[in-house]
């Protein structure tokens, strides 16, 4: 087998192609998972092959050939693959860890759409150590939930023309309805060639999009007599530990032993249900310290795996959707914000008695049900958590939705209750319209506070626009939200193109303008932003960005950036000028520089970050982040300086060390933490995790803690 024909013949329209059919072929013999793919059986199953690049040149057949052949039985689907390479051995490896950084890594994977609802997914990807990245994805690559884990096995071989992988993924690690005839799925296949930046798929795919575009892809038949899955699994838990410090509450001081569980239960063949008793989330890496140079809160993402899984589900708010500049995001406003639950506002933990977690599908309801108790600590409340959500599929690629949720203190009257109607409809695939509208209530509140949106959006071959009004009154208050901002109407729009110039080594760039208007309720400007910038991709996709901003900012209450250097009232108008650098993926140093100069205030700013990647080998990964923030104004001047190092160590796929140090001098604070993770079993875990934060002007102990922490997945 030789590599495919790279040349002017064979380019199709991928946007008009036709998606592709393969047929899975049944087996009585249960393959071996060695990676080798030298059994009979696999000859039996029908080739699929003949990729089509994404990048660097659309349209055009792959130039090394992959061969992919699927068989299944009642219980399994197995996948071998064979990606045919003239060198295979200088295949780029990003890590051995789980969960690798797939966009620089050479990689097969595939996506599989078990419903055929053209919306959601499971996606697996293995690069040539054997490593697995999983994911879920929901509403058409909407959102993406990386923390979702299934279990799999997966054996990897490097040979003389090709790598190749066998893949054996249990029919319980997915959710589909065994009394569905015919049995089909939808599905595609991705093959990732690093070094020479080509990305190609089985059912071809545009630029813009990514391989869980479930609209675009393929179909997988031939699936008959599935047997039906009643998935139960119990992973409990023994944890052991010491914790000190002033950010630990008084129950978790001093040494502990404790236990817990969590479940899952395969209702019906498409509604799961978790639970989680004693819940415990020692193993979880620290935040990742920010600098804010802004009057308003920020939103730090979440880390905890059992509010990650399945959070698509309960997503409302500002999301974005991938290529489209949409002027608000889920910093700005997330209706259900998990971080609620369990932390305080600084990130202290409260202890989690118990919940439970209901998602999946009901005819064409998407649905999500959760509650969740924690315990009193600090000056928080015990309190109970609920919140229930409902999104109806429409013609195939839209949506509509509402949410419930409450939030209750379990020994007072005290509460907080909202409710919310979302909207996504997909007119055609280059145009969106979405919308949303939100209200919350609570104790002693005069009036209900509200929140709307309305957006539309399209992203041709050519052009990408977008416009967007929101209003938030100024006690929009959701108990288990998020919301940047209150008091305010906004209006924004942009208009931007993505040619594909022929110019050596640029593959597109991507002028754009915007215009960000945001007015109080009685119509007084508040914020104005007005940005003209270039993006400027090569073919080594190494991207070059600038941009230019025409910034006013009104200021009524006094605000404090860092001790003793404050903003005063006023109208402050300023301008700001931004570089930035992403290196290509394909070398073992990647990394990204960013500077920034302007006014800002009653002063100036000069901003400088730079971060590095260095893959010294595929076990080990050296990360380093540095932030410079050089302000001054009329109270004085100051530096805020961020800066981060981390280290990952992969003796194996199942065996991981890490270490992350971080400084912030704006928060005058030290973190480290480390972690040791071996995966014994699938889905169990042996966690040794040292954490230890500080406080950089007396270096008090905040918190230090060491814990060591044993978990069994058991499957019935």
């Amino acid at each position: 087998m030789t590599p495919a024909a790279d040349g002017g013949d064979g380019k199709i329209d991928v946007e008009l192609a036709p998606r592709p059919t393969v047929e899975a072929f049944r087996t009585t013999h249960r393959p071996t998972i060695d990676g080798h793919i030298d059994e009979a059986e696999w000859a039996m199953a029908p080739p699929i092959t003949n990729f089509v690049q994404q990048l660097p040149r659309t349209g055009y057949p792959a130039r090394f050939q992959t061969l992919v052949r699927v068989l299944y039985d009642a219980d399994h689907l197995y996948i071998a693959a064979t990606l045919f390479d003239p060198d295979p051995r200088k295949a780029i490896v990003s890590g051995k860890e789980r969960d690798f950084v797939s966009g620089a890594s050479d990689l097969f994977g595939l996506v599989l759409d078990t419903f055929k609802d053209r919306r959601n997914s499971f996606l697996f990807i293995v690069n040539p150590a054997g490593a697995v990245r999983d994911e879920q994805t929901y509403n058409d690559s909407r959102t993406v939930v990386e923390a979702w884990e299934g279990v799999t096995k997966v054996r990897t071989a490097i040979g003389d023309s090709a790598w190749t992988v066998e893949m054996e993924i249990p029919l319980r690690t997915l959710r589909f309805d065994a009394s569905r005839s015919p049995q089909d799925w939808g599905v595609n296949f991705i093959r990732r060639v690093r070094r020479t930046s080509e990305t190609s798929y089985w059912a071809p795919l545009e630029r813009q999009y990514r391989l869980h575009r479930m609209s675009k892809a393929g179909t997988l038949t031939g699936l008959d007599s599935l047997r039906p899955v009643r998935n139960l699994q119990i992973k409990p838990y023994a944890v052991a530990g010491n914790s000190s410090g002033v950010q630990v509450p008084s129950s978790a001081l001093g040494s502990r032993a404790d236990v817990g569980m969590d479940l899952k239960y395969g209702v019906t063949p498409s509604l799961t249900l978790d639970a989680t008793v004693n819940t415990d989330f020692s193993q979880v890496e620290v935040d990742q310290e920010q600098v804010n140079l802004t009057r308003f809160s920020l939103l730090f993402p979440e880390r905890r795996e059992f509010f990650i899984e399945n959070s698509g589900s309960f997503q409302f708010g500002d999301v974005t959707e991938r290529n489209y500049r949409m002027g608000a995001s889920p910093s700005d406003f997330t209706f259900f914000n998990s971080r609620q639950i369990g932390l305080t506002p600084d990130g202290r933990v409260i202890p989690i008695v118990g919940g439970a977690r209901l998602t999946g599908r009901v005819g064409s309801w998407d649905v999500g049900a959760l509650d969740m108790q924690t315990q009193r600590a600090f000056s928080t409340p015990a309190e109970n958590f609920g919140v229930l959500r409902a999104r109806r599929n429409l013609f195939g690629k839209s949506d509509i939705g509402m949410l419930l949720q409450n939030r209750a203190a379990t020994d007072s009257n005290t509460w907080n209750r909202s409710v919310g109607m979302d909207a996504n409809l997909r007119i055609s695939t280059s145009t969106i319209i979405s919308g949303y509208a939100a209200r919350s209530d609570a104790p002693g509140r005069a009036s209900d506070g509200t929140a709307a949106r309305v957006q539309a959006a399209y992203r041709g071959k050519l052009w990408d626009n977008s416009v967007m009004l929101k209003r938030v009154s100024e006690s929009f208050a959701p108990g288990i939200g998020f919301v940047r901002r209150r008091n305010f109407q906004q209006s924004f729009m942009t208009i931007g193109a993505h040619p594909r110039p022929n110019i050596p080594r640029i593959a597109e760039v991507n002028p754009y303008v915007l215009v960000d208007y945001i007015a109080d309720l009685r119509s007084q400007l508040d914020t104005r932003t007005i940005s003209g910038g270039l993006d400027a991709t090569l073919k080594s996709e190494a991207v070059l960005s600038m941009l230019v901003s025409d910034q006013f900012d009104r200021i009524e209450q006094t605000f404090t950036l860092v001790p003793g250097r404050t903003v005063a009232p006023g109208a402050y108008h300023w301008r700001e000028g931004t570089v930035k650098y992403t290196m290509a993926p394909a070398s073992r140093v990647i990394g990204t520089a960013n500077v920034t100069i302007g006014d800002f205030y009653t002063g100036t700013r000069r901003s400088a970050g730079a971060g590095m990647t260095w893959r010294a080998s595929p076990s080990l990964v050296l990360e380093t982040t540095y932030q410079r923030n050089a302000i001054t104004l009329a109270t004085g001047d100051f530096v805020a300086n961020l800066a981060g190092l981390r280290m990952r160590y992969s003796w194996s796929t199942t065996l991981l060390g890490s270490a992350f140090v971080q400084y912030n001098t704006q928060t005058r604070s030290f973190s480290t933490n480390a972690r040791v993770n071996w995966r014994w079993a699938p889905l169990s875990d042996v966690f040794v995790v040292y954490t230890d934060r500080r406080d950089t002007e007396s270096w008090g102990n905040n918190e230090r803690s060491v814990a060591l922490k044993v978990t069994r997945m058991l499957a019935f």
